[in-house]
């Protein structure tokens, strides 16, 4: 564990958390929202700092990532942790595991093994991934500057609800993204995710004006935004704040943790958000999945 890096001590020692725009207020002894950040006698610590619980070395279009370093392998790990509780997650073992004061798992791993390990497999990034790098920021950030220093690229793949002062931090160290863009309903958002989607939005526009390669990806899920007016939404905020060049990958959604008796993806769904996206003037759209 490590001493968190954004937080504030209020009156009898209750911590305001600002990793994230959930802004949690946690008192003395409790974790916020994350399940991986608690205050301990008016520290905040970050449970899960060092703690790799899932690695792997994957092909960067994987990330999904179709623009940036094409057919290079990127070297992705990942601690527990998660500030969204979204019902289709699959990766909830990791994710979710943490919450209501659970055992905080994972091998000891510092963050210069991590770069060592991508170059040694010959890797042309690092990339923080699986669950959500937001939750994880000091063990990212630590190992982001080690691995700038060794000329390794960083990608974060996050649902983009981090906090403005998380997002000062990480900026100068990250070269791409991958944001989630779930939906532009507030509360589809707050019902399924458990936050507000504006934060998102917002993030979303102060990345693609800055100097990092950026791609986003909605996961279309039954009943939570396959209806036209949920998709349409979201094309029209991409074209209207992002522009017609965005990238962006339309995925198929499958069964698992609370959505598990679902069915998949109607495929004509996914194909007709393709076709709305290109009338629209998107010019690059991707499916996956299907």
């Amino acid at each position: 564990m490590k001493e968190a890096l954004l937080y504030d001590v209020l009156d009898d020692l209750l911590i305001r958390c600002k990793v994230c725009n959930h802004y949690c207020l946690i008192k003395e002894g409790k974790r916020g929202i994350c399940g991986v950040r608690e205050n301990r006698k008016g520290f905040l610590l970050a449970l899960n700092y060092g703690l790799m619980i899932a690695k792997a070395i994957d092909p960067i279009e994987k990330k999904p990532l179709y623009h940036f370093l094409p057919k290079t392998k990127t070297y992705s790990f990942a601690a527990m942790g998660c500030n969204y509780h979204c019902l289709w997650c699959q990766n909830h073992e990791i994710s979710q595991s943490s919450k209501n004061n659970k055992p905080i798992f994972g091998y000891e791993v510092e963050p210069e093994v991590h770069v060592r390990n991508a170059l040694t497999n010959k890797c042309e990034s690092i990339s923080y991934t699986y669950s959500e790098p937001t939750i994880y920021l000091e063990y990212a950030l630590e190992t982001m500057r080690i691995a700038r220093d060794k000329g390794l690229k960083n990608i974060w793949v996050t649902n983009g609800f981090m906090s403005d002062e998380t997002l000062d931090l990480i900026m100068p160290f990250i070269d791409a993204m991958n944001i989630d863009l779930k939906t532009v309903n507030n509360q589809k958002h707050l019902l399924y995710c458990g936050s507000k989607s504006e934060p998102v939005l917002k993030n979303l526009k102060r990345v693609y004006n800055s100097d990092i390669h950026l791609e986003v990806t909605t996961l279309i899920v039954p009943g939570f935004n396959d209806e036209i007016k949920d998709i349409v939404d979201i094309i029209d905020f991409l074209k209207d704040e992002l522009g017609s060049d965005i990238i962006w990958h339309i995925s198929r959604f499958f069964p698992a943790w609370k959505m598990v008796k679902y069915q998949p993806t109607n495929l004509e769904i996914i194909f007709k958000a393709k076709e709305l996206a290109n009338k629209s003037g998107l010019n690059r759209v991707y499916l996956g999945n299907i």
